[in-house]
């Protein structure tokens, strides 16, 4: 396992560069997955709207104002924060103790603040100074969905961290309860489903702005959300973060399967769990589990990219609108359910039962799914979807 791009770099290329402890595996490789989901999404709204299934709206823009005063406040202040702490935790390195603790505390480079914040500023002053008019004017504009992935992505991002980490926090209530602080802004404990479902309906109200479109909007996104989940789960597994199934000492069912496949003790996992490893150089990552689990992450992983062809084939083929929306609820809470049968996790008391959050948030997906399902030719033929 490798707890951060540091260990991995350094492995696969044999390159020490001391910065690279600051970027947490986990958080990278969930980043990177947001990529080909963005491409993808923009990919189905453009052929939806090709095919006439999604239609632009107008807006009356003023062209010609020249720079925003708010704007070049708001890039100053963007530049200043990444100029402040990145720069700073590459110059001062080897001062920081606590990557975590570093971000949200007041070090940093004042100098590099400033001087980041001021080129993001006169960048944008520059770029409104260009294209300034004698007389500013009224513009009507034709926007499609497509041109609003970017802001879409980035408040995908946001809703889904804040949704895990909130996710996160209930499913460890006592340790919320004892360290507030710590649990909020530990780099650790975040519950992948909840910040799934979160983003989903962000996305949602986020496109209510398109009205009756939405739900094609949504049809479009499902595939994308499927393939984001199973790649992000590769940071689960490659940083070794705790997302990993109960022991596994049972015999392997095929002789060809890979041991890593079926039984894994995450060495030098990023949550230090279990028992040192002897001779072991990696800081403090030098644990590995005492007993293999089965490692959940990757099942996921294969399982998400499965339901993610399914949707693929048969998009062009469901012609209702909120159909492909409605599969891809019934297939990630039936993803969800089968995995929690072999994960580690915190078990409620429910009317006798004892069921895990992710459960419990499986049904609640799958009702919706279902629900969805049948009420589509309702809403199709009363055309409010189109």
């Amino acid at each position: 396992m490798y707890p951060n791009l540091y260990y991995l770099i350094k492995e696969l290329f044999g390159l020490s560069i001391p910065f690279l402890k600051s970027v947490s595996s986990a958080g990278f490789f969930m980043a990177l997955a947001f990529l080909p989901g963005a491409w993808l999404w923009e990919y189905e709204l453009k052929r939806k709207e090709k095919n006439g299934e999604l239609t632009y709206r107008t807006e009356t823009v003023i062209v010609g104002n020249g720079a925003n005063i708010k704007r070049i406040l708001f890039h100053f202040l963007l530049g200043f924060i990444a100029g402040f702490k990145l720069i700073g935790l590459f110059i001062n390195q080897s001062s920081v103790q606590n990557n975590t603790d570093y971000f949200f505390s007041l070090q940093g480079n004042l100098i590099a603040g400033i001087a980041c914040g001021s080129v993001w500023a006169l960048i944008t002053f520059y770029t409104g100074y260009k294209q300034k008019l004698t007389v500013p004017q009224k513009e009507t504009v034709k926007i499609y969905p497509h041109e609003y992935v970017p802001h879409a992505i980035l408040v995908a991002a946001l809703s889904g961290i804040i949704g895990a980490k909130f996710f996160g926090l209930m499913e460890n209530w006592n340790a919320f309860i004892h360290d507030p602080l710590a649990q909020i802004f530990s780099s650790n404990g975040f519950a992948f489903l909840g910040g799934f479902i979160v983003a989903t309906f962000a996305m949602w109200f986020y496109h209510y702005k398109f009205g009756v479109q939405r739900m094609r909007i949504a049809d479009a996104l499902a595939p994308s959300l499927i393939l984001s989940y199973s790649l992000g789960r590769l940071g689960c597994q490659i940083s070794g973060d705790g997302d990993w199934g109960i022991n596994n000492i049972h015999a392997k069912p095929f002789s060809w399967l890979p041991n890593w496949l079926w039984s894994y003790n995450y060495p030098h996992n990023i949550l230090h769990k279990g028992i040192y490893i002897q001779h072991c150089t990696w800081d403090d990552y030098c644990n590995k589990l005492a007993v293999g689990v089965y490692p959940t992450p990757l099942y996921e992983l294969i399982i998400g990219l499965i339901l993610f062809s399914i949707l693929m084939l048969i998009r062009k083929r469901v012609k209702l609108a909120g159909r492909i929306s409605a599969f891809y609820l019934m297939f990630m809470a039936v993803e969800r359910l089968f995995i929690e049968q072999i994960r580690v996790d915190v078990r409620y008391n429910f009317l006798g039962l004892h069921p895990t959050q992710a459960e419990i948030l499986s049904v609640f997906c799958f009702a919706c799914g279902v629900f969805l399902y049948l009420i589509a030719p309702k809403l199709n033929a009363n055309k409010k979807l189109h």
